[in-house]
């Protein structure tokens, strides 16, 4: 393990400081240097901001930068720390996970000091950033094979007043939607480590596809809301026009709303984002391709809900997730 690792700045200076955070070398990889920005206005809240988790989700570490552009100018109180890629090795291979050791980031906090690179960049920012700010924002997207709004998603929290918190805080955006997502138990995630912290944590998910214009100046208008609703940056909160609309509604999706594939295939939706589907109603198909006996499959709705999200057509493996359903939510 080469060079121990650290901040080649001082972070807690006044004003805009620029930097590198160092993420120390090991057998698998060399030392990688992750710069930081950080804009330092006295009091207020601490806040991190944080792109490129995930490889192949583009648009955090794009808005992230450019958040770095304007807000020393916009800013009013407090403490904001960007570090626009905090993965660079897997956006620049385009993957989920980290190319080198294979492993997934969001899924190894708080690291290890002696662990893989992946598990190494974890514990850097466990260690170096988590303990400058109270607030956390990961920007994510969904990727590039789903169709899904723009929306900030937080996972059930058993901490209530957390949770309120967090709702508050997500809703504070006003992108399309707020999701709040029951899942797996997922030992290692970003946002259950910062949780234990006591600390909020902000997940926004730009949507799916590709990078577009739209798109990006829809996260940015959001992420404005947020800096506004925390008192950092003065203004006046908009709702960012999706589809033609300017709305927001806050939704929960659980378990047992996953619409999986019940075969190989590949998947033709029969829906849309946002439609609302009945029970027994035929919301995809799917095209078996290994055999001269061609009979699609249909996929049908498990229960009354709205359509919040639908993977791309593509070819899936049986139990693949294929639709994402969702219904109001009520605290």
């Amino acid at each position: 393990m080469s060079h121990a690792p650290r901040l080649t700045f001082d972070i807690g200076a006044p004003g805009l400081s620029t930097g590198h955070l160092v993420v120390a070398g090991g057998t698998d990889c060399e030392t990688l240097s992750l710069p930081v920005f950080s804009l330092n206005k006295g009091r207020g809240p601490r806040l991190l901001i944080t792109g490129g988790n995930h490889g192949n989700e583009l648009e955090g570490p794009i808005v992230a930068r450019r958040l770095a552009e304007w807000l020393p100018d916009a800013q009013t109180c407090g403490k904001i720390i960007i570090v626009p890629e905090i993965n660079p090795l897997a956006v620049r291979a385009w993957t989920r996970n980290t190319p080198v050791d294979g492993k997934n980031l969001n899924r190894e906090f708080p690291g290890r000091a002696d662990g893989s690179v992946t598990e190494r960049i974890a514990h850097t920012i466990s260690h170096l950033l988590l303990p400058e700010v109270d607030t956390v924002f990961d920007l994510h997207s969904f990727g590039p094979t789903w169709d899904f709004p723009p929306a900030v998603i937080t996972h059930p929290i058993a901490d209530a007043d957390l949770m309120r918190k967090t709702v508050k805080m997500a809703e504070a955006f006003k992108l399309p939607i707020t999701l709040i997502w029951e899942h797996d138990d997922t030992p290692g995630m970003f946002d259950t480590w910062v949780h234990e912290q006591g600390k909020l944590f902000i997940c926004a998910e730009l949507g799916g596809s590709t990078v577009g214009a739209e798109a990006l100046a829809i996260y940015e208008t959001g992420l404005r809301n947020a800096l506004i609703a925390l008192g950092l940056v003065e203004g006046k909160a908009e709702y960012p026009n999706f589809r033609h609309q300017k709305s927001a509604q806050t939704l929960e999706t659980l378990l047992s709303d996953q619409v999986k594939s019940p075969v190989a295939g590949i998947f033709e939706p029969r829906c849309s984002i946002f439609d609302q589907i009945k029970q027994g109603d035929v919301i995809g198909v799917l095209h078996p391709m290994d055999s001269l006996r061609y009979r699609p499959v249909e996929v049908l709705a498990p229960t009354t809900a709205l359509v919040c999200g639908i993977s791309s057509g593509m070819h899936v493996e049986a139990g693949t997730e294929v639709v994402m359903l969702a219904r109001p939510y009520t605290v």
